[in-house]
């Protein structure tokens, strides 16, 4: 495929813009002179598709011949009509950070499940697989990350399983970032054969994972009770696959804060770090995949600095909680009554341009 040979030999986000562009059109022309075939070579230019409406080709998509400096994500998460969780918390930020963003919806309701009644459908594995073969058939399979958060349903577990394989012989670089949402505060989510599949075949194939602290105890079948074990978790996850590991949020003893690890090799001790983060008195929706989304965004920009990605994360995030917060008061709300929609709209320049008010402790 062309795709697949165009990147095979370094990731594509490494060249400049002028050889991307020389080679994606050498490479098309090479394959249209080696083809007997009476199919057009894409069409290069905006004037040229206006003027060959009769094509069957498309033009180029100008995410992969004109790469931004970030990075193409596919994202397969919930959808909500009106409110902001899975994908409708996640796609926006990260196109503010600079991603060219491509959202499946695994599910699309009218609104999250927290409201007195939802409705909407639900799509399953045969479904998500539908998707991926039509961007395949037409070579728009490269990605540099692979984003999950909420699955509902073992068979469209085991589909995102041959998602992560069909993407990596596309772009061995594939970064999978993987947000086990199973549950919370002893509750879980989820059916419960879907933990298994997540132990035991999602964690070794994600490059990051960020479970919260009940989450991260299914995973490890570790309890955590003090920072200490946060940190062996996280050691556990590392030995399981993935190279980086942020718990968001654990809570011990009234405290509530962060544990991050990036283990740079195999074998070798990971770095460790916290991040202190103040509670506030309110319940919201969407905050884990916006969470998450940070994390992608910001760590992708410091590859070799997690504790600066989570720092920027965080701080982001807590401006757009307490921008929230202030917002429903305004409106004559009590925001402790009722699960709160994120003001994410409204709170694009601190998830642009995060002022870093929470800074990480790093562990000897």
């Amino acid at each position: 495929m062309l795709t697949q040979s165009l990147f095979r030999s370094r990731p594509w986000f490494n060249y400049p813009r002028e050889t991307l562009i020389f080679r994606f059109i050498v490479r098309n022309l090479r394959a249209k002179s080696s083809r007997n075939s009476d199919m057009a070579p894409p069409v290069l230019s905006l004037s040229r598709a206006k003027n060959s409406r009769n094509s069957d080709m498309a033009p180029p998509v100008l995410s992969l011949a004109l790469p931004s400096e970030t990075g193409r994500v596919l994202s397969i998460q919930s959808h909500t009509v009106q409110g902001y969780v899975g994908n409708k918390s996640a796609v926006f930020p990260l196109q503010l950070l600079g991603y060219d963003v491509d959202p499946i919806n695994s599910v699309q309701f009218s609104n999250h499940t927290g409201y007195p009644t939802f409705k909407g459908q639900v799509l399953n594995g045969e479904q998500l697989w539908d998707i991926i073969q039509g961007l395949e058939a037409n070579e728009l399979l490269f990605y540099t990350h692979l984003l999950t958060g909420y699955i509902g349903s073992a068979s469209f577990l085991n589909t995102i399983l041959e998602v992560v394989s069909k993407l990596r012989t596309v772009n061995p670089e594939l970064t999978y970032v993987c947000d086990p949402v199973m549950g919370d505060e002893g509750k879980l989510y989820i059916p419960q054969e879907l933990v298994s599949i997540y132990r035991e075949k999602v964690v070794p194939v994600a490059s990051m994972l960020t479970p919260n602290q009940f989450e991260a105890e299914l995973l490890t079948g570790f309890r955590i009770q003090s920072e200490g074990d946060g940190r062996k978790a996280c050691n556990l996850l590392h030995e399981a696959g993935p190279s980086k590991v942020v718990i968001t949020s654990i809570s011990i003893d009234g405290s509530l804060f962060l544990i991050g690890s990036y283990q740079k090799e195999k074998g070798q001790p990971p770095k460790q770090f916290k991040i202190v983060i103040p509670k506030i008195p309110a319940y919201f929706t969407g905050t884990g995949d916006l969470m998450t989304a940070l994390l992608l965004g910001w760590s992708n920009k410091y590859p070799d600095n997690l504790e600066k990605a989570a720092e920027l994360a965080v701080s982001s995030l807590q401006a757009l909680l307490q921008r929230t917060v202030n917002d429903y008061r305004r409106a004559g709300h009590n925001p402790q009554l009722t699960s709160l929609e994120i003001r994410l709209i409204q709170s694009q320049d601190d998830i642009r341009s995060p002022q870093v008010l929470f800074k990480a402790e790093i562990y000897n």
